[in-house]
């Protein structure tokens, strides 16, 4: 089936397999940020949900400045934000109801915190309505797509914000470089490549009707996390990451005995770039859990580099959820649940 053209864009009325195609075109994306910080930049917090936290959480792994550097996911602003804390609220919509709550508290006159110097990042909605009534500093992202469709953008503009202050020097060459590398390694992920040769294909064939479990180190953890989005919303089937080495200080136990029918697929992303101490951990759990779990999709990072290898492990699960989503029947975009709970939360 998923070597059938026709049925691939039946199923794939919004082109989604097309977005993936062309996400290089997002990281190679220039907002042309302008902003100078009026004063110094201490410390870091990203208010983000869903995708927009995920590009925060790997440029963390990946870029992170060297200052302290939080991705907050709930309502409430850290009481130890101050006048010389960056804070970036991201929400692709712009009205990511936990995110405007972190810019109230931000900027509200009823606060008796110092306030933050406030930049941010939206499509639309009411947070970029506040950033212009409030004149903030803001990226106002491409419009049209689903959240989890858009990370090359959101992780281009948060290298842009963080390139206008003194923290780092300019990522923006590096980040080019690594989406330049991805867009050869996608050709092998696409629709017209037979299943054969196409490593997504194939793992989507093995986890069909299957709960996932993906584990990653620290250097692939966003990514693991990624794939647990795209295999909840586009997919619709449910899964669930988690990080070494904390894994093995509880997890391992719930694999050794119940439920003893596991109707699992377990998926490793594994990266030669990690602490050899870490890729040991790997390797040591695969032997010691041998027989009591299904055996690992071990997945090998591609890539010269961290960004490189982050990249294309995130492509990578785009595109196996997306077929996932045709093996399941379905159309991977829309998320009509999240749709009904955002209005219930609302009325």
């Amino acid at each position: 089936m998923l070597d059938d053209l026709k049925v691939i864009h039946e199923r794939d009325t919004q082109d989604a397999l097309g977005i993936a195609e062309k996400q290089t075109e997002q990281y190679m994306h220039d907002f042309g940020f302008k902003w100078q910080p009026p004063k110094p930049v201490y410390d870091v917090i990203v208010a983000g949900m869903g995708g927009s936290g995920l590009a925060a959480k790997a440029y963390k792994v990946g870029n992170s400045p060297h200052v302290p550097f939080e991705v907050v996911q709930g309502y409430d602003l850290p009481d130890y934000a101050h006048e010389n804390t960056l804070l970036i609220c991201s929400s692709y919509s712009g009205n990511t109801e936990e995110v405007l709550s972190v810019l109230e508290d931000a900027i509200s006159e009823e606060s008796v915190r110092q306030t933050p110097m406030v930049v941010v990042v939206a499509s639309g909605g009411k947070l970029l309505e506040k950033a212009k009534a409030q004149q903030l500093p803001y990226i106002e992202l491409p419009a049209g797509f689903q959240p989890r469709f858009t990370f090359g953008y959101q992780y281009r503009a948060l290298a842009e914000i963080l390139n206008a202050t003194p923290l780092q020097d300019n990522q923006i060459p590096l980040i080019e470089a690594a989406a330049k590398n991805l867009e050869q390694r996608i050709k092998n992920w696409l629709p017209v490549v037979p299943t054969k040769n196409n490593l997504a294909k194939q793992i989507a064939l093995e986890v069909i009707g299957k709960s996932v479990v993906v584990y990653a180190g620290p250097q692939l953890w966003p990514a693991a996390y990624k794939w647990k989005i795209s295999f909840n919303e586009n997919a619709k089937q449910v899964a669930w990451d988690n990080q070494f080495p904390e894994f093995n200080h509880n997890e391992i136990l719930g694999w050794t005995k119940q439920p003893v029918d596991k109707p699992y697929a377990v998926i490793d992303l594994r990266s030669r770039l990690e602490n050899p101490r870490m890729q040991k951990r790997f390797e040591v759990t695969e032997r010691l859990l041998s027989g009591l779990r299904p055996q690992p999709i071990v997945v090998e990072a591609e890539g010269a580099n961290q960004l490189e290898q982050l990249f294309s492990t995130i492509a990578l699960g785009d595109f196996v959820s997306l077929y996932t989503a045709l093996l399941n029947g379905l159309n991977p975009t829309p998320v009509e649940l999240i749709e009904k709970l955002k209005k219930a939360l609302a009325g």
